[in-house]
């Protein structure tokens, strides 16, 4: 090879080499930029992050919490600016934007981002079913629920009952037989050590509500309401005369209230409504929606039923050949149940569509190995509505949950 070409040959490879030299420099040069700026990114949101969860934790405890006395929080080398916006009584939407400064090249560069959350007050008509006591009464392979459930007491299990919904207790799962022949399905998952008790103002809360933009009956010892899509009839004794109104003039916020009363109710609901009784309720028929949210989920139909006592089925002719009952229920001190349960004939079936929310679990049938023997039997359907919107003025369980999380 002559010296020309020898010459040549060294310019190339050290042109290569400049090249190549040149570009794994600036590959190095960009890997740091990017791990500057992905670590500055991750920083910025962790601490976005971080604020949100020091401020939700300070919701969960103090319902009434309305922010820290300084809006911005300093964090991990960098600051967070809070806002916490009340947005109704029940809906609080949370904003936290996180920055922090980084410097490269020697030049200062300031990244932020932000996180926001919307928490709503949680309500006891989200519960497909709710108990304090559970009593001697099993859940069975004959049972299945549909939607969250909650009890203060052990669960009690026999032949693998079914649960859909998230699942959460005070005390533990009890087995009828053994674990391996009663462990129930929990397709949604469970928690043990939950303590979630029910609120000791639920009357004068109500009560509240109804004397300013609802209904207060007062001085009757039982009201006989039968809903009639958008009109409400009412009349205090059985053959008494019956009054009829429209009923968002009748009670404009939803809530009607039977002072140290009785009540009887039945009928096709239009509207949102909460019925309460300071002693019981009777379901004297059917009570149901105009629009069932089952075929048309745009329905905003909604009602619940709360009572100090019992929630009764009715024993009476109406009530011989099933029952469908719409709505949230709630027995403070006692339960849902079927009036003589024992000693009425087989009356067909509870369709019940939403939850029932109460202190101990009540009777509403008795069955033998041939079928049911007196009452009813179940058919429960959780309605999906309950997971974000309640009945008017329903109890609250006194903490928030989150609606959304945007980042």
């Amino acid at each position: 090879m002559g010296g020309k070409a020898i010459l040549l040959l060294v310019i190339a490879f050290s042109t290569m080499y400049t090249v190549v030299n040149f570009n794994s420099n600036n590959s190095a040069t960009i890997a740091i930029e990017n791990v500057a700026s992905y670590y500055s990114n991750t920083s910025v949101h962790n601490i976005a992050t971080s604020a949100i969860n020091m401020a939700a934790n300070e919701l969960f405890n103090n319902k009434n919490w309305t922010g820290y006395s300084n809006d911005t929080i300093y964090l991990q080398g960098g600051y967070a600016v809070l806002q916490v916006n009340k947005i109704s009584s029940d809906m609080i939407q949370l904003t936290a934007r996180g920055y922090s400064e980084y410097f490269y090249n020697g030049e200062e560069t300031t990244k932020d981002a932000m996180v926001q959350v919307l928490l709503k007050a949680s309500k006891f008509s989200k519960f497909a079913y709710y108990s304090q006591v559970e009593g001697n009464i099993w859940w069975t392979n004959k049972d299945t629920v549909w939607g969250p459930l909650h009890t203060q007491d052990y669960l009690r299990a026999y032949r693998h009952p079914v649960f859909h919904g998230k699942v959460s207790m005070k005390k533990d799962v009890k087995y009828y037989t053994s674990k391996s022949k009663d462990k129930p399905i929990f397709n949604g998952g469970y928690e043990t050590g939950v303590d979630l008790p029910r609120p000791t103002t639920v009357l004068s809360d109500l009560y509240t509500e109804a004397n300013s933009g609802g209904h207060i009956f007062d001085g009757e010892s039982n009201v006989y309401l039968t809903f009639k899509n958008d009109s409400i009839s009412y009349k205090f004794s059985t053959y008494g005369t019956e009054t009829t109104v429209l009923a968002s003039d009748f009670a404009p916020n939803g809530v009607i209230y039977a002072k140290d009363a009785n009540l009887r109710l039945k009928g096709t609901v239009k509207g949102a409504y909460t019925l309460v009784s300071e002693k019981r309720v009777y379901l004297d028929d059917d009570i149901v929606y105009e629009t069932d949210p089952r075929i048309d989920p745009t329905s905003d139909d909604i009602l619940g039923i709360i009572a100090n006592n019992e929630i009764y089925i009715t024993d009476n002719t109406p009530n011989r050949n099933d029952i469908s009952i719409h709505g949230s229920l709630y027995s403070i001190n006692d339960g849902f149940g079927a009036e003589n349960y024992a000693t009425r004939p087989p009356s067909g079936t509870i369709d019940l569509l939403g939850g029932i929310i109460q202190y101990q679990r009540e009777a509403v049938g008795t069955f033998s190995y041939y079928g049911i023997s007196s009452g009813f039997s179940k058919k429960y359907r959780y309605d999906d509505r309950f997971m974000k919107i309640a009945p008017p003025a329903y109890p609250g369980t006194g903490i928030f949950e989150i609606l959304s999380w945007y980042e």
